[in-house]
């Protein structure tokens, strides 16, 4: 992968709070890249020092090479979708789109053409002459998508944008930026607290953690790999459980059992994944728990169990539908899982 953009020990404090900590990061020419944390993860700092909105206390950012941190925001080959849209209210659809290029004093002709070209990729031909009040939040974001990609950038800064659309329409306009990222060739990087929206669309996912980067990769060997407890939490939820480490097990007293797998040296907890585990009467050895349901909660296509193990630990359980109903509130049951299914944490 050729890196197009390389934040280089990138520092940023507000008062006390440090925002940024000597963060070090790459992101490839033409790659959708996602930057997922919670809130105060610094992920929306990164975002606007990117686009020139913000300044770093310390380090370097360099696009093809070269450090453009002295570069002001309209002079660099980045755009951004703000999570508002920002769309001017007095303004209709092509004046919308077309502002950019009014202000680079782009030839009439050419704006013209780029913007009829940008109306039609986001899919609104013959809304250009409506204003934002006039339509749908979709399509309001749509406009903003256009404005952006008007401007041909080499990266397209995009925060939190499908926020504010239902579920519905969310996963569609998702598939639909996926397609205009590779039609387009741009670098997308967007900033996300979804994590199913960062790994469904990502070709390469960061988790931040207290302004630095706990883990980078694809985001199914993230998922399924987490490099750490709080990765494994954040990132799909899994169970993380304490012990003590041996060669080939995993001695976990709150859970009351010893978990069997690829437990190397160092290893101070282990992860499971809710859908890995499974309610399997009879079970007895390594990688089998006994607890107690204390609660169900249907989703749709499988049922969550919360079960509270002997040892005190409480697991996550996935139940698909397809496994018949899912046990009731305060039954006793017996959990297994694969040797495969466990992870070892270092951190």
């Amino acid at each position: 992968m050729t890196p197009l953009l390389r934040a280089e020990a990138l520092t940023r404090r507000f008062g006390a709070t440090l925002a940024l900590d000597a963060l070090d990061l790459e992101i490839g020419q033409g790659e959708f890249f996602a930057l997922l944390g919670g809130s105060g993860s610094g992920k929306s700092t990164l975002l606007r020092i990117i686009a020139g909105f913000e300044a770093p206390d310390s380090g370097r950012l360099l696009l093809d090479g070269r450090d453009i941190l002295g570069t002001p925001p309209w002079a660099r080959p980045v755009n951004m979708m703000f999570q508002s849209y920002a769309l001017f209210p007095h303004m209709n659809v092509a004046d919308n789109v077309a502002y950019g290029l009014k202000r680079a004093r782009t030839p009439r002709a050419e704006a013209d053409a780029r913007v009829a070209a940008a109306i039609a990729m986001v899919g609104l031909d013959g809304l250009g002459a409506r204003r934002p009040h006039q339509l749908s939040g979709g399509q309001r974001q749509r406009v903003a998508l256009a404005r952006s990609l008007v401007m041909r950038p080499r990266l397209l800064l995009l925060d939190e944008p499908l926020g504010a659309l239902d579920a519905g329409l969310r996963e569609r306009t998702g598939f639909e930026l996926r397609a205009l990222q590779r039609e387009t060739g741009a670098a997308f990087v967007m900033v996300t607290h979804d994590q199913e929206e960062a790994l469904a669309l990502a070709d390469r996912v960061a988790v931040l953690e207290g302004g630095r980067v706990a883990q980078v990769g694809a985001p199914r060997a993230i998922y399924e790999r987490p490099a750490s407890r709080f990765v494994a939490r954040f990132l799909g939820a899994a169970n993380v459980l304490e012990g003590r480490a041996a060669p080939g097990r995993f001695d976990s007293a709150e859970a009351g059992t010893t978990l069997a797998g690829e437990i190397p040296h160092g290893t101070v907890a282990v992860a499971l994944r809710p859908e890995r585990i499974r309610v399997t009467p009879g079970a007895a050895g390594p990688n089998t728990a006994r607890g107690t349901v204390e609660d169900v909660a249907f989703r749709g296509d499988d049922s969550l169990l919360l079960v509270r193990l002997s040892g005190g630990a409480a697991l996550r359980v996935a139940h698909a539908e397809e496994d018949g109903a899912p046990p009731e509130r305060g039954a006793a049951v017996t959990l297994a899982w694969e040797a495969a299914a466990v992870v070892a944490l270092p951190a």
